[in-house]
């Protein structure tokens, strides 16, 4: 009997291999070699994309803030001012609006602060230098505004002017202060007194007013000189001859300036002082050069004074 014939493992023979660089794209490794190229693949490129996407908006964005910061109509102040009133209802109009139809002056000074003031007592910056009576002779002015009054050494000096000149019949001198000083200013100014607080400048202002026999031609407006000035122009007030002469630092000045300048009437003039004051780096001559080279107009100067005409 013959044994069954035993084939040999290695005898057997399955189906054929594939080529290795074939069977390779079937491996597990392959596929996820081939997603994370993809991925980092386009993760670069998006950002290659959005770094040139940026510049350029970078770009433009600059060139953009370029144009516009060299373009000087962008700081013009709008000012849309009411019709003017006539001169000889200023005075009038802004006693009624502002202190219930009676003057400031009347039945002044009031007892409690009467043994606070002095007589006279008219300290000031370069109150009266020769450009008043320049401005004065020339325009002959019937209003005058004063931005930054202080305790009124160049208003009365002013009011004494007009009188020389014979124009105090209609002369009116609308004086713009907020009569509080500054940080500081009790230190410097020991002699004006203080009543549960309140610093006395206002009532020293008019004590000046009245000691100088000037009540008829001076108003005090005791406000801000924004809030003024923007009220004075929606109130038609306007003003032949004006005085900036109230911050020293360039934001100040700049305001003061641009929300004045609207009340001026026809051929009227601008003026005021500190040109030459090393504050805020020079910051009052800065917003005068400013806004006369938007307006297109002359800075001229006299004495310590710069001036600026309409005409």
């Amino acid at each position: 009997m013959n044994d069954p014939e035993i084939k040999s493992p290695r005898a057997k023979k399955g189906p054929p291999k594939p080529p290795f660089c074939l069977s390779i794209f079937n491996s597990p490794p392959f596929y996820l070699t081939l997603l994370l190229l993809s991925f980092y693949v386009g993760y670069f490129t998006a950002t290659s994309n959005s770094s040139s996407s940026a510049t350029s908006t970078s770009t433009n964005f600059s060139s953009q803030l370029q144009t516009t910061t060299t373009n000087f109509d962008n700081f013009r102040v709008a000012n849309s001012c009411a019709d003017p009133l006539p001169t000889d209802l200023i005075r009038e109009t802004l006693i009624n609006r502002i202190y219930r139809g009676a003057s400031p002056f009347d039945n002044f000074p009031p007892p409690h602060v009467a043994n606070t003031l002095r007589d006279r007592s008219l300290k000031g910056w370069g109150s009266k230098c020769a450009v008043f009576r320049h401005l004065i002779e020339e325009v002959r002015p019937k209003t005058i505004v004063e931005v930054g009054t202080f305790l009124g050494a160049s208003a009365v000096h002013m009011a004494n002017l007009t009188r020389q000149l014979g124009l105090d019949d209609d002369a009116l001198i609308l004086c713009i202060d907020d009569f509080r000083g500054w940080p500081g200013f009790n230190e410097q100014f020991r002699f004006i007194n203080y009543v549960n607080g309140d610093v006395m400048l206002l009532y020293q202002f008019m004590q000046n007013v009245v000691y100088s026999n000037v009540t008829d031609v001076i108003l005090p407006l005791p406000f801000s000189t924004g809030s003024t000035l923007s009220n004075l122009c929606q109130w038609g007030v306007t003003a032949d001859l004006i005085e900036v002469d109230a911050g020293h630092g360039f934001m100040s000045a700049w305001s003061d300036i641009n929300r004045a300048f609207p009340l001026l009437r026809p051929g009227g003039v601008m003026f005021g002082h500190d040109y030459f004051r090393n504050a805020d780096g020079f910051g009052v001559r800065r917003a005068v050069n400013l806004f006369a080279k938007i307006y297109g107009f002359k800075v001229e100067i006299d004495g310590e004074h710069w001036v600026i005409r309409t005409s």
